[in-house]
This record gives C-alpha cells, structure tokens and sequence, in this order.
C-alpha cells in the first residue's frame, strides 16, 4: 500500500514595511486625547488614546494623559516602522495639544511642522426659538 503523503505549510515570512516619513493626528479634546500615527496617504499605523492607556474619566482630559498616549503610539511606530520625521495635524481645544507634540522629542522623531486643522463654523448652529411671554 502507499503511503500517504503529509504536505506541510511553509509560513510567509511577513514584510516589515519601513515608512520614515509620515503623519502624526492629535484630536484634543476636554474629556480625552486620541493619537493616530499614519503614513502619507493618511493609512493608520499606530494609534493610542488616554483611555486606552488606563485613564479614567475627568484624568483623560489632562496633558499627562496625552504624554502617556503619545509615548505608547510612538514607540509603537518607531520600533516597528522606523518613523523619523512627522507632519502634525492637531485638531481641538484640549490640554493634550502641546504635550502629546513634546512627547516625540524623547523618541528622535523630528517634527517638520504643525498645522492647526480644528473646524471653525461658518454661521454656527441655528439660534435657539423666541420666548413665549
């Protein structure tokens, strides 16, 4: 009788991408700090926030809460993609802005600018109706 014949799997080796130029998102706001590290097409590669690193209610608000946030996604895409240099966007009011900015001195990531994208209303919202009286 033959022997059946056993195949076996060879796994891909996967490819580790280097991107050394990208983009750095900071959405701040009064309750949180989200951090979203991206290539330049704008693909996320790393992404933390100051609730996903521990913080609770009025503390994820806070600037430390966004060193805290911006220390993990940084070392995150250092480590595994090689970033060197970012373009910030910081969007919102929030104490994280500066702080999450400071951050990426400690991990050699140089900053080739900043840019404020936080929305600005054009007309605002609709004004409440008259009183009655």
């Amino acid at each position: 009788m033959a022997e059946p014949v056993v195949v076996t799997k060879t796994a891909k080796k996967k490819v580790r991408r280097s991107v050394p130029a990208g983009q750095l998102h900071i959405l701040a706001t009064f309750n949180n700090t989200l951090i979203a590290f991206t290539d330049n097409k704008g693909n996320v590669l790393s992404r933390s926030s100051a609730g996903s690193c521990g913080f609770k209610g009025s503390k994820k608000g806070t600037a430390y809460a966004a060193q805290v946030a911006s220390e993990k996604a940084a070392e995150s895409v250092k480590s595994q993609y090689g970033m060197t240099k970012v373009d910030v966007f910081v969007k919102g009011v929030g104490l994280g802005r500066d702080a999450a900015v400071r951050t990426l001195q400690n991990y050699n990531i140089s900053v080739e600018s900043i840019k404020d994208v936080t929305g600005i209303p054009h007309g605002g919202t609709r004004p409440p109706k008259a009183r009655k009286g």
